[in-house]
């Protein structure tokens, strides 16, 4: 299994509209790729809480069956589909992938 996540900062102002808006924009595009392959066995995304630490904005949270798997949801084009108006709303993004131990 492999763990998937990404977390994104989002700008003041892009794509006509404020940073609030883009969150809730964000949210519903990732949230529109939660079943697009077979092997998603979690997905879940946050938006930044007021009152609550936080250095990102939006975080994806998911777990793969198999790198076959994310490699299949990264190709699929309701992804793809999104990757432009991520890249122009967004100021930072961090990722990090990890294989998760076999279960005991």
């Amino acid at each position: 299994m492999i763990r998937h996540i990404v977390m994104w900062t989002l700008k003041d102002d892009a794509e006509g509209a404020d940073r609030q808006t883009n969150m809730q924009k964000v949210r519903r595009l990732l949230e529109s790729c939660r079943d697009c392959v077979p092997g998603i066995l979690e997905f879940e995304v946050g938006l930044a809480t007021d009152g609550h630490e936080a250095t990102h904005d939006v975080v994806l949270n998911s777990l793969f069956a198999s790198r076959e798997a994310l490699d299949a949801y990264q190709a699929h084009p309701r992804h793809v589909a999104i990757k432009p108006f991520m890249g122009a709303v967004r100021a930072e993004r961090a990722c990090l992938d990890y294989d998760l131990p076999a279960a005991r």
